[in-house]
């Protein structure tokens, strides 16, 4: 058995969930701008709202847009308990609304590094997160970099955020059309989603959703379903320069609402169990799909 299968292996063991996990929910977008860090961090809100333990975890590296929209400067990241010796509970960030927040740091980015204790610490404790959460947002960047694409793949669940802009519409189709050139893909294992940013009424934000729809499946044939809509709204704008979240400043404003009402949707939504992927289990299948140099281990 070469190293790379033995990796494989030694990720398999870990894999398996032992009990009930959590809901893992991936953002993303085709660019940047289109408001999908505000998606994450206040549909947290509106989850745990709800009654749900939310985490959000970070992804987008080198941007920190969830601890700037926050106003919260983590003290420690994935990085430092994967490397450092912390623990899961000391790199969870608490933010409001009590929703947990983790930052990947240099992390994720140095999967490709990781020993073999490295790897069996770094699942152990990420199953850790189940005991913490019922609902994990992962907040990727932008584009269609191999990051994004490396969440979106090993993800059951994936939120795509457009806004009636031409580019944004233009790079949405972009990421679904790379997306598609993936062999791991498949519309059986992966829920993808559309929601309709900054929109003037639900009926544009639907009227969005069908035409981008028609478009995918006539040229890609691939499966997007409709989420639903964020009404545009200006106190959106002045939330982010408080670095507070319009959820928690202007609670009643018409953004807040949409994502209220997004949240309920969520909620209400059943998902199979086994499609609960957990974060320990998405981050193996992360490294397992990754080419791992024989000299690791």
């Amino acid at each position: 058995m070469d190293q790379a299968a033995n990796l494989r292996n030694i990720v398999k063991e870990y894999q398996e969930p032992k009990k009930s996990i959590a809901r893992v929910i991936t953002v993303t977008s085709g660019k940047g701008g289109v408001g999908k860090s505000n998606l994450s961090v206040n549909l947290a809100i509106q989850l745990s709202r709800l009654g749900k333990r939310v985490i959000v975890l970070d992804a987008d590296f080198g941007l920190a847009n969830v601890e700037v929209m926050l106003g919260i400067r983590p003290r420690y990241t994935l990085a430092d308990m994967i490397f450092g010796g912390k623990n899961l509970s000391e790199i969870i960030t608490m933010g409001p609304d009590n929703i947990g927040f983790l930052s990947g740091g240099s992390g994720i980015q140095e999967l490709n590094h990781l020993t073999k204790d490295q790897i069996k610490l770094l699942t152990d404790k990420l199953a850790q997160l189940d005991e913490f959460a019922d609902v994990i947002i992962i907040d990727t960047g932008a584009g269609i970099g191999d990051a994004v694409m490396e969440f979106i793949l090993c993800s059951s669940e994936v939120l795509l955020v457009a806004t009636p802009e031409p580019t944004s519409i233009t790079d949405a189709y972009a990421l679904v059309k790379a997306l598609n050139r993936k062999e791991e893909f498949t519309t059986e294992n992966t829920s993808l989603r559309l929601v309709a940013n900054r929109v003037q009424s639900e009926a544009e934000g639907r009227d969005l959703y069908n035409k981008f729809n028609e478009v995918i499946l006539r040229f890609l044939n691939i499966k997007l379903d409709y989420l639903g809509s964020v009404i545009q709204d200006m106190n959106v704008q002045k939330s982010v320069m408080q670095q507070k979240p319009v959820s928690v400043v202007y609670p009643h404003s018409s953004a807040s609402n949409s994502y209220k009402k997004l949240a309920e949707i969520l909620t209400n939504t059943r998902i199979q169990e086994e499609k609960k992927i957990g974060l320990a289990k998405l981050f193996s299948k992360m490294i397992r799909n990754r080419n791992v140099p024989i000299g690791y281990l």
